[in-house]
């Protein structure tokens, strides 16, 4: 019976997808296991370690749908470790004995590890497209936005203004170096697992690293320099990999649940009828797909910190540490999943209010452009003294509640300096963006490079 939200009949696709899902499936992984022994048995047979009929017969049998899960279950449990159970259906399922050739010089975690790097190689995959669509959507909105001026903020409080294309296009370049860390990464962590029972592939005396090198070359995967059965330094970097990337989704999240409330009211989640209602409240439309990712964002944190703690692990295999990662590995692949895809769902339809970033523009009176004012009237009163004589007068602006303009013109020195004409110049967002147009147009074409 399911009984966690990544399973749920109800949940499960709200934290997680079902592709990702299937990835870490005990089908899958099976599946994998099996993958291995049939790509060993080839090898083998190539460098005519095991019998061409052996590999023949064994590679007939390395499909999942053959085993019996409730067998492996049972198995699994009596012994301890899932691999030896799977290995014991394969040599029944095979005739005349020719599946004792199988798992030839092999050990349980040389499959285990290999079959985690395909799930891996699968998942990043997922991730990969996903993190592409996130991409685009973002490229669109600040192209789209690009000349949007909206209220910047420090310390949740209005500082200057900023596009909202610029807004978008900061996020963007974070993910653009997601992509770029991806790519990198995969050449490290994509490479498989074959050392024997120490490592040192003993078993096969000095046929060794040509099986190893041809099984590899099977799975596609790269072949490792040497045994890295206790070191554990690329599966952690998968985490922290993730770790990275859903960080950059939960700072999505946040901003959107910012912007959505009802003072601010800029932009807004996706909608359809019933949406973020409240049960008690009519009027309520409430974030969802921010709140999601930021509670799958705060788990994937502390699972990419248990997968550091996993890395310390004793002598030549593990006692308890390597099992941290079969509990970890598939919870934070399938809740990076989700929060990606809920990531896409809000940025690909996110609904933006530029009336409204308009108007919160000129809540302020004015004050918001202090900076640009102060900045100009420095040229002609010195900068220290304009910040000065201009805190002075935007505190009485938030005394009286008098538009900043007016007091700016009735101020006998600035008058010395500045007509209303050019002092509405200076109190004008659209002119203090600075050069976040061509920064926009920077973080765009380094995507077409």
């Amino acid at each position: 019976m399911p009984s966690t939200y990544l399973d749920s009949a109800v949940f499960r696709d709200i934290f997680t997808t079902p592709a990702m899902r299937q990835v870490w499936s005990d089908e899958n992984r099976v599946q994998k296991y099996l993958d291995f022994e049939k790509a060993l048995a080839v090898a083998q047979a190539k460098l005519k370690i095991i019998p061409q009929e052996a590999c023949d017969e064994i590679v007939k049998h390395c499909d999942a749908k053959e085993y019996d899960m409730a067998k492996l279950k049972e198995a699994t449990e009596r012994i301890g470790y899932p691999v030896l159970p799977v290995v014991q259906q394969l040599v029944k399922l095979c005739k005349d004995k020719l599946g004792e050739w199988s798992h030839w010089g092999a050990t349980t975690q040389d499959i285990t590890d290999t079959a985690t790097v395909l799930q891996i190689r699968e998942s990043l995959d997922i991730v990969g497209k996903e993190i592409d669509g996130i991409c685009d959507a973002l490229a669109a909105l600040a192209k789209k936005y690009r000349d949007t001026p909206m209220a910047g903020r420090s310390n949740l409080q209005q500082a200057v203004p900023i596009t909202f294309g610029y807004k978008m296009a900061t996020i963007l370049a974070g993910f653009e170096r997601h992509r770029q860390r991806l790519a990198q990464l995969k050449e490290r962590v994509l490479v498989g697992e074959f050392g024997g029972a120490a490592g040192t592939l003993s078993s096969l005396g000095t046929e060794g690293l040509k099986c190893q090198a041809e099984l590899m070359k099977e799975l596609k995967l790269g072949q490792p320099a040497i045994s890295w059965h206790t070191v554990r330094d690329c599966i952690a970097e998968v985490g922290a990999f993730l770790g990275l990337v859903t960080g950059s989704c939960g700072k999505v999240a946040f901003d959107v649940k910012l912007l959505m409330q009802t003072e601010v009211e800029e932009v807004f989640e996706p909608f359809h009828q019933g949406r973020g209602s409240s049960s008690t409240m009519p009027q309520k439309r409430n974030p969802i797909s921010s709140v999601y990712i930021t509670a799958q964002t705060a788990i994937v944190k502390q699972h990419a910190a248990a997968l550091m703690e996993a890395m310390v692990e004793d002598h030549e295999r593990a006692t308890g540490p390597w099992e941290i990662e079969w509990i970890v590995l598939p919870e934070i692949f399938m809740l990076s999943a989700g929060a990606l895809a809920q990531t896409r769902f809000v940025l690909e339809g996110l609904q933006v209010n530029e009336k409204k970033m308009a108007d919160n523009l000129m809540i302020t009176k004015g004050l918001i452009m202090s900076e640009a004012v102060m900045m100009k009237l420095g040229d002609k009163m010195g900068r220290n003294y304009a910040h000065d004589h201009v805190y002075d007068i935007c505190r009485e602006v938030v005394r009286t509640g008098t538009p900043l303009i007016d007091l700016l013109e009735k101020d006998e020195e600035i008058r010395k300096h500045a007509n209303r004409k050019e002092l509405e110049a200076m109190v004008d967002p659209a002119n203090y963006l600075g050069v976040a147009g061509e920064m926009v147009d920077r973080v765009l074409a380094m995507r077409k490079k």
